[in-house]
């Protein structure tokens, strides 16, 4: 078993997403593995903003993980981590001129308007409210991976929930259970959130 601050490198297939999920939570690392996984993504997981900067390269050091090798399609990041939050990871990120057109989603238990505010104003592609769904994820990648495949056309990260929502089919509730089914959460599951309160993008909380 890998000791805590182990990065885990995916051997990134042609055609399949990489994704860098970033969480302080071992539960929550699992979770989102197992839906993207499930999604067809190759998932590197880490455990903290800096260890994500470090694996990007951008911390100010040469990155020992040889990320020319390696790209990144997308970045999921929790908000609440000690040390550097996932909007100070965002900033980052943005702020690069390498990495500021990567997609990021930033995750979080708490409805906190005033974070969903700042993370999309600051660039975030949506803010999921946890426990994430593979409904939310299939949307998130399934809209990453049209993006990827329009060579040469400039696109927009943005977009609302209402654009592309649909309610999850019995087959996706059947995945979900099986995703969350050898990992436990501290959540209840036996009740799920409402679609609108799963993700949100700014034109849903302007309409709220």
């Amino acid at each position: 078993m890998a000791a805590a601050g182990d990065v885990f490198l995916p051997e990134v297939g042609a055609g399949k997403l990489h994704v860098l999920a970033v969480d302080d939570s071992h539960v929550d690392r699992k979770v989102i593995e197992r839906l993207l996984k499930i999604s067809s993504c190759q998932v590197t997981v880490v455990e903290s903003g800096s260890r994500a900067l470090q694996y990007l390269g951008l911390d100010g050091e040469k990155s020992s993980i040889g990320f020319d090798s390696v790209k990144v399609n997308l970045i999921m990041t929790d908000y609440s981590m000690p040390g550097m939050t996932g909007y100070e990871l965002l900033k980052k990120i943005k702020e690069s001129s390498v990495f500021r057109e990567v997609p990021v989603v930033v995750m979080s238990s708490e409805n906190i308007l005033t974070r969903i505010d700042s993370c999309l104003e600051e660039g975030a592609e949506e803010f999921l409210l946890k426990p994430v769904k593979l409904s939310d994820v299939k949307r998130v990648t399934d809209f990453i991976m049209k993006g990827e495949g329009k060579k040469g056309v400039k696109k927009s990260h943005k977009r609302s929930r209402s654009d592309d929502y649909s309610p999850p089919s019995s087959s996706s509730s059947s995945s979900i259970s099986t995703a969350f089914s050898s990992v436990s959460h501290p959540c209840d599951l036996s009740l799920p959130a409402s679609p609108s309160s799963a993700l949100l993008s700014k034109k849903t909380r302007l309409s709220i």
